[in-house]
């Protein structure tokens, strides 16, 4: 492999240091870390070629560690606060979230610093880099600069736009509005477009295919309904330019669907086949090598599952995965699924948990549901299922509450009883996006996982092996669908929909209940014990959960779009709880609803119901914690400790400047 120096500078910009973390693997991310005190480093061929990588390594800090998913993931409709309440105030919106929020600076500080790296690229390369790769460099500097500023624009609406190196600390800033940093973002992600290869020998480096992706995304923003107030003379342009991007890329034959849904999630080994998945536009790359690793590694597998370790009959595993249980389900994110038609929902989340701590495991008789002291003729043992989810409707009339143990579930027959069972609902109960029902909890519940991660080197390690996907094909077809509809051609959207949706469909001959998730790279893993037992099941609850016959065949008349009718006319897309009636709004409906099918958990949702300015109807109608008001909680705050250094003609920020500066009602 190709070893090159990644340099790693200490940035003081804004109020915030930004240290690169060290880097990670693969190629041209092999390297040999130098550090360096001067900036002309970066006035060689060689110095900018590390400088880059460095950029590179900033991709890796939105999976690194909990601003990963309380900036993206917290407070919005399809997940809320599970058993661990650490970063609560994010979903809540309550007094405890303010500018001092550290999550909320992490972000601004670290965007900035990658951005003074991409400020230095694009001065220098045309000065001092000499060889074939001088475009290429240029564009991945235009690249990180757009993307970064993409990102800040999404948080915190408006920002100081600096688009010069800064080698000293500069301490007097003017915010600019959001319509300058949408322009300049359109204009940096046109010029890496134009700059960037389409293709690369290097895995993990940008194309051009990534600079279109966002840059179609970037129009879809400003053409949404956030920025109203001043977006109406390039609406109409802004999504037509949408498409345009989006279909370059669909078209560029560089990037392809993965064939089955589940591909995206079936990682079995760091670099393995499913990290060069055609579907992935752009990837942060991530390593087994420990020395790579920098401070935090990808941390998105932990925030996700659900407890099951201090369930009778299962210990912590590699394949279970350390379970931080933040993220946790809202039964919009159960409903918005077809679960009898759409894989999605079953190639997603976890159902099953393989018993493998048979000491522990409940014993029952036939008379009573398991509990662990009751002493009965049925003890389960290792290997066989310990937990299933059922994940069923309201209306099922299987399964009851346990008279002397309320959480616990008894099925009518014995046939279907676990040591473990988790009910969805109870007979009798009725349907309720914000009340508890059935013995689902805050620590229990039907857990995402398509981030599962079993390549770690220890059962407790937080550090993920495993690449983040930050653009994948499916969301092209999606940003297109959605072009196209803000303009009233919805029959036109149909093609970009039934692309991802029929692929969602189950195929003649798919075996429903086979299951896959990350946690399977445990087989994979050098410090796998062979002997010990494996929570890991490869089959879900699908034939459980739905009380149907076992069927293979396949799906695609149900999930397929014929017409229009089908969006519009729609009982299953919660039109009436949010108050969509006109054309208009239910095709946007429909279309975040697609976007959660598709991308759920995959950090984008807070800005998708930010920009469409819909999260507050959709918090209320699905997070009973959730409490955004509609006159504050699209944008972010501004960090504190970036108000309380910059200065105005020589001296700080008063009170009244400070208010100014910051976001309406912050």
């Amino acid at each position: 492999m190709k070893k090159i120096i990644n340099i790693v500078i200490g940035v003081v910009l804004l109020g915030g240091l930004m240290i690169f973390p060290t880097s990670c693997k693969k190629s041209f991310l092999d390297e040999e870390v130098i550090n360096s005190h001067n900036t002309s480093e970066y006035k060689t061929s060689l110095g900018i070629d590390g400088l880059v990588i460095g950029m590179y390594q900033g991709l890796k800090f939105h999976f690194n560690y909990t601003w990963s998913y309380t900036t993206t993931n917290y407070g919005v409709d399809e997940f809320t606060v599970g058993g661990d309440r650490t970063e609560q105030m994010f979903n809540s919106y309550d007094g405890n979230f303010n500018s001092q929020s550290g999550d909320i600076s992490a972000v601004f500080d670290n965007m900035y610093g990658n951005i003074n790296s991409a400020n230095i690229v694009i001065a220098n390369v045309p000065v001092y880099y000499e060889g074939a790769n001088k475009n290429t460099r240029l564009g991945e500097g235009y690249f990180m600069r757009a993307f970064d500023y993409f990102k800040l624009v999404k948080q915190f609406g408006g920002v100081p736009l600096k688009l010069e190196p800064s080698e000293t600390i500069i301490e007097e800033f003017t915010r600019n509005s959001a319509q300058e940093v949408y322009e300049q973002v359109i204009k940096d992600f046109i010029q890496a477009y134009n700059l960037l290869p389409a293709t690369v020998t290097e895995n993990g480096r940008i194309t051009k295919w990534a600079a279109a992706h966002f840059l179609a995304k970037a129009y879809l923003f400003r053409a949404s309904e956030l920025n109203n107030a001043w977006n109406s003379a390039t609406k109409t342009e802004d999504l037509n330019n949408a498409i345009k991007y989006a279909d370059i890329v669909i078209n560029s034959g560089s990037h392809t669907l993965a064939t089955n849904f589940s591909d995206l999630w079936n990682f079995t080994t760091p670099d393995g086949p499913n990290e060069s998945n055609k579907e992935v536009i752009l990837a942060a790359q991530f390593s087994n090598n420990i020395t790579t690793y920098g401070r935090y590694g990808n941390q998105i597998h932990l925030y996700y599952p659900s407890i099951y370790q201090t369930v009778g009959g299962m210990v912590r595993d590699l394949a279970g995965d350390r379970e931080f249980q933040r993220m946790r389900s809202t039964d919009y994110a159960l409903d918005v699924f077809d679960r009898v038609n759409d894989s999605r929902f079953w190639k997603s989340f976890k159902t099953r948990y393989i018993c493998n701590n048979p000491g522990t495991a409940p014993k029952w008789t036939t008379a009573h549901a398991p509990t662990p002291a009751q002493a009965g003729q049925f003890r389960f043992v290792g290997g066989e299922e310990a937990i299933l989810y059922i994940v069923n409707n309201a209306g099922d009339t299987r399964y009851s509450a346990f008279e002397e143990k309320s959480t616990s579930p008894l099925p009518t027959d014995i046939g279907r009883r676990k040591p473990n069972l988790f009910v969805r609902y109870f007979a009798g109960q009725p349907q309720s996006y914000l009340n508890a029902h059935g013995n689902l909890g805050v620590s229990q519940f039907v857990a995402l996982s398509k981030f599962m991660d079993g390549s770690r080197n220890l059962v407790a390690s937080q550090f993920g092996q495993r690449d983040g996907i930050l653009a994948r094909l499916a969301e092209t077809y999606l940003v297109a669908a959605e072009a196209y509809g803000r303009l009233g051609q919805f029959a036109a959207a149909l093609p970009y929909l039934n692309k991802v949706r029929d692929r969602a469909a189950y195929k003649d001959g798919e075996n429903r209940e086979a299951y896959v998730d990350g946690g399977i790279s445990y087989k994979t893993n050098p410090v796998t014990n062979a002997a010990a037992l494996s929570s890991y099941s490869d089959k879900n609850t699908y034939f459980e959960s739905n009380n149907i016959p076992v069927s293979t065949s396949n799906t695609l008349t149900s999930m397929h779009l014929n017409s229009e009718a089908d969006i519009f006319n729609s009982n299953k897309e919660f039109y009436d709880k949010i108050g969509a009636t006109s054309q208009t709004d239910k095709f946007l409906a429909f279309i975040l609803n697609e976007r959660s099918r598709e991308l759920i958990g995959e950090l984008m949702r807070w800005e998708d119901l930010a920009r469409t300015k819909t999260l507050v109807a959709r918090t209320a109608a699905f997070n009973a914690e959730a409490k955004p008001l509609d006159n504050k909680h699209y944008l972010r705050p501004i960090p504190q400790s970036f108000l309380d250094v910059i200065k105005s003609n020589g001296a700080p920020l008063t009170a009244a400047q400070k208010t100014a500066m910051q976001n309406p009602n912050w």
